[in-house]
């Protein structure tokens, strides 16, 4: 990653706050693997481990989970090397050289720009794919942990769900990567959950999802008729 100096940060607590309140990132992989793609990127959602949040030293150790039938989950079950995780902020905006009022008169040498902020991480993994107590043991906190960030962190309920609350067997089916279709009725809780949140973000996620729901029920359709 590329960044003039001016614009660098290297405060490791204001990366990792960064890297908190902006979980969901894109992961790269660059894996020589028998049929899969060399480059695979995958969105996921990262918890942060530091075991002392005063340390201005320690990188700490991210904790992410992907689909098994992902192709970028079977190639790194095969081989894995390096790998890198971005993270941005979702606000960003173009430059127009109109808002540089001071050079832009005096000496017009201006060009547009791109206002930003991303993190970027590189490091070695550790996969856990295998029917072992350490693969279990590590999904099961992964994704408690996860659900009790976006529960409390970003979505501040008091009374937030747990994994707990669904069915054992459901979690378990989960956990060995079976994924299901999302029922009506659930995409019109989520269309109405985000839309009673009333921020900008909320609004333009309910939105989305309303919208995609409605690309897919005409797809549907159009093959059942």
């Amino acid at each position: 990653m590329y960044l003039r100096e001016v614009h660098a940060e290297h405060d490791l607590d204001v990366l990792r706050t960064f890297i908190r309140e902006n979980p969901l990132g894109i992961f790269t992989t660059a894996i020589e693997a028998g049929n899969h793609p060399f480059l695979q990127s995958s969105h996921v959602p990262f918890i942060l481990d530091i075991s002392d949040d005063a340390s201005d030293t320690e990188l700490g150790v991210l904790r992410g989970h992907m689909a098994r039938a992902n192709p970028q989950s079977k190639a790194m079950m095969d081989s894995l090397d390096e790998i890198g995780h971005i993270w941005s902020r979702p606000v960003h905006h173009y430059v127009t050289p109109q808002f540089y009022k001071e050079t832009k008169p005096s000496t017009a040498k201006v060009v547009p720009t791109w206002n930003y902020a991303a993190v970027q991480v590189y490091g070695k993994a550790t996969v856990y794919y295998q029917s072992d107590p350490a693969t279990s043991s590590y999904l099961a906190s992964q994704v408690d942990d996860l659900t009790n960030l976006g529960e409390t962190k970003l979505m501040g309920y008091e009374k937030p769900w747990k994994v707990s609350d669904a069915p054992a067997r459901y979690v378990e089916l989960l956990s060995k990567g079976i994924i299901g279709e999302m029922p009506l009725g659930d995409r019109e809780g989520v269309i109405a959950g985000f839309g009673a949140m009333a921020s900008e973000t909320s609004t333009k996620l309910s939105e989305m999802v309303k919208h995609r729901g409605e690309l897919a029920d005409a797809k549907k359709a159009k093959l059942q008729s």
